[in-house]
């Protein structure tokens, strides 16, 4: 079959002369729990016939001196939970050569939703209106100056949690006065962003490198559609117009790079896609059966094609990966390669 249907073929597999070249990708696993997004993406490798090593991030300690315990492997996926965490570690296995999904810049930039929306706005994405400040006379300002209602968010958080909605200015005196006096970082800058009055529900869109390759509706009675806060998740068609929004905040805020991400996306009454949020570290369990697409499957072959792309560059000790392949096998290996990633690189997904 051809190589661009693949991506979305949930029963493909890779013939057993491809599994080959697959035992040479070394990946490495970050995580630190394992929940069952972690458990379906391991899954997938197995199916790959790819072992990977599982990285506890709370048990390991860096030597920023000694990347050779670390610089062994062609990429790692990065799925823990504290984005903190995470972005450390990140940060050094670059700094050692490398490659992860995702990357600390991509970490950095969609886990603050401050820079999320500086690097959508300075893109011309559309994206709801927002307004920041520091202290709290200058949010009651910046909130009045937005209207009401409006929306007050942390800047970074996840799973719909310490969402505010104002509806005049009894609350935002309220809200901003507790917030003020809780302190931390959670609360220490007021993100206020516009409310878009959307239809009862708001729409999550799954990229995989420069391709939306699923997307759920998450409705709710209550204006918070998140699934984590009782919203009920139905798959639904990526239309064209979903798939460009959302290939130009992928390319906001990765550049050419690439990325897995979530992107949530608002309706206005008016029918206009405005991109709310990116999640770089994205939760898929209950948009398999909804959208039918193998989501972690799909993720396992972009971190593949990665981790490939690395595996060519060196052997993990400096030297050239092809000198420690006959030629036959290099040029089969070179043929299967190139087949899955022209179906990332030429829109497969």
């Amino acid at each position: 079959r051809e190589p661009a249907l693949r991506a979305l073929d949930l029963h493909w597999r890779p013939p057993r002369a491809a599994l080959l070249w697959s035992f040479a990708v070394r990946i490495g696993f970050l995580f630190s729990r394992i929940r069952v997004e972690e458990k379906l993406l391991i899954e997938s490798f197995q199916q790959l016939g790819v072992a990977v090593d599982m990285l506890d991030v709370r048990e390991m300690v860096f030597d920023i001196h000694q990347p050779e315990q670390y610089n062994q492997y062609d990429v790692v996926v990065e799925r823990c939970i504290s984005q903190t965490q995470a972005n450390t570690a990140v940060r050094v296995l670059e700094a050692f050569g490398v490659p992860c999904v995702n990357s600390s810049r991509v970490i950095d930039i969609c886990g603050d939703k401050l820079v999320t929306s500086l690097r959508l706005a300075a893109c011309g994405i559309p994206t709801p209106r927002v307004k920041v400040a520091v202290e709290p006379d200058a949010a009651l300002r910046a909130i009045e100056g937005m209207g009401y209602p409006c929306v007050l968010k942390p800047t970074v958080g996840s799973w719909g949690r310490l969402l505010a909605r104002i509806n005049d200015r009894d609350a935002a005196e309220a809200v901003v006065e507790h917030k003020s006096t809780l302190g931390g970082v959670q609360h220490g800058v007021f993100y206020v962003q516009e409310h878009v009055d959307k239809p009862g529900r708001d729409i999550r869109v799954f990229m995989i490198g420069s391709h939306a390759i699923a997307a759920i509706e998450r409705r709710s009675d209550h204006w918070i559609t998140n699934t984590a806060r009782g919203g009920q998740a139905a798959g639904m068609k990526v239309t064209a117009e979903m798939a460009k929004i959302c290939q130009d905040a992928a390319v906001a805020v990765t550049g050419s790079e690439g990325a897995v991400l979530a992107i949530d996306l608002l309706e206005s009454r008016d029918g206009n896609l405005l991109v709310s949020e990116i999640n770089h570290t994205m939760e898929f369990r209950n948009s398999i059966a909804t959208t039918g697409i193998d989501i972690p499957g799909i993720m396992v072959e972009y971190v593949m094609s990665v981790g490939r792309r690395q595996a060519r560059r060196t052997d993990g000790t400096g030297v050239a990966a092809a000198t420690i392949e006959s030629k036959p096998l290099r040029e089969a290996n070179a043929a299967s390669l190139n087949a899955i990633d022209t179906a990332f690189s030429q829109g497969a997904a």
